[in-house]
């Protein structure tokens, strides 16, 4: 076998593994857009991300009402959702999965950080950026990951009544 076959073969076995894990990834991002919902065939008790709508809001002496971002500081996309938050105009609140960033928030922002209280577990965040909206009367609304500013603004706009 000539350098050049063997170089194709090579070629076409590490192009089909890195396929396989590109579809790897695509399956785990589904999952996380819609909410972890149990799909057919997966176990109905299978884990929810966040809690479930209705539920008690932990901690919600802490947290407040209102907007509940979890992010990271390493996380490129926590930054944009962060400043998409910020230019929403309302207060949030924002978890981080350690030490808060060094840059000012915007005003009226509430800053947590995880280990006060291990509020990722009580959440059940699996990954950032993920969002929680909670009601005055402290239950939640909805709670879903959410991977982009857009993202952000489609999950905090207000609920169309039918």
């Amino acid at each position: 076998m000539s350098f050049q076959t063997s170089a194709l073969v090579l070629s076409w076995v590490a192009i089909v593994l890195l396929s396989l894990v590109v579809a790897g990834l695509v399956r785990q991002v589904q999952v996380l857009s819609q909410g972890a919902r149990p799909g057919p065939g997966e176990r109905d008790g299978a884990p929810r991300l966040g809690p479930p709508p209705g539920a008690r809001a932990p901690a919600f002496d802490r947290v407040g009402p209102g907007l509940l971002l979890f992010l990271d500081v390493e996380c490129g996309v926590c930054h944009e959702v962060l400043r998409a938050a910020e230019e929403l105009g309302r207060p949030f609140g924002a978890v981080f999965a350690g030490p808060a960033p060094d840059a000012a928030l915007a005003p009226g922002a509430r800053v947590l950080t995880h280990e006060e209280g291990g509020l990722f577990v009580s959440y059940r965040v699996p990954a950032t950026p993920f969002a929680v909206l909670v009601d005055a009367a402290g239950r939640v609304r909805r709670a879903e990951p959410v991977g982009s500013p857009e993202a952000l603004r489609t999950f905090t706009e207000p609920e169309v009544v039918r």
